[in-house]
């Protein structure tokens, strides 16, 4: 038998990869992304594609290791589709060295299937996506590393 160090594939936790077509599941996208960070640079909004995307540092609520390796984060894309407008409200744009905090992820419906994602940050922030049809996903694009504060925040949904 030969004898070799653990990776990070022996572990059980993997790359979330998850998408929300209903209210219900995007509850669960909305709590794996609590307290996500990211720079007001990493927001995506292309009308062409009909897609609005944030590329974040969120935090892994999920892990169940965190006595044994540390509190982490993982970067993660969150990219709601079928987006027919964007707006927000407590956000300069033009301040390119703002550090936004994600606080929720809500589906405001419309008629048929159409609506509003409501993105809720810290500080009064918010994005609103108005959408044709409830589509998003999240996916981690990153190994998880140490989070930097070396603790959890303070209160998970």
């Amino acid at each position: 038998m030969t004898e070799r160090d653990a990776a990070f594939e022996d572990g059980r936790e993997a790359p979330l990869n998850l998408g929300a077509f209903d209210p219900e599941d995007l509850q669960i996208l909305s709590s794996l992304s609590q307290d996500a960070v990211f720079p007001i640079t990493e927001m995506s909004w292309r009308p062409g594609m009909r897609r609005f995307a944030l590329l974040i540092n969120r935090f892994r609520w999920e892990d169940d290791g965190q006595a044994r390796h540390g509190a982490e984060r993982v970067r993660s894309l969150l990219v709601v589709d079928n987006v027919l407008g964007v707006s927000s409200q407590g956000i300069d744009r033009s301040d390119k060295d703002t550090i936004l905090s994600l606080l929720s992820v809500t589906f405001e419906p419309g008629e048929e299937g159409a609506g509003h994602v409501l993105l809720t940050l810290a500080g009064d922030g918010a994005i609103r996506l108005e959408i044709e049809a409830l589509e998003v996903t999240l996916k981690d694009v990153t190994r998880p590393y140490r989070a930097p504060s070396k603790k959890a925040p303070s209160h998970p949904v």
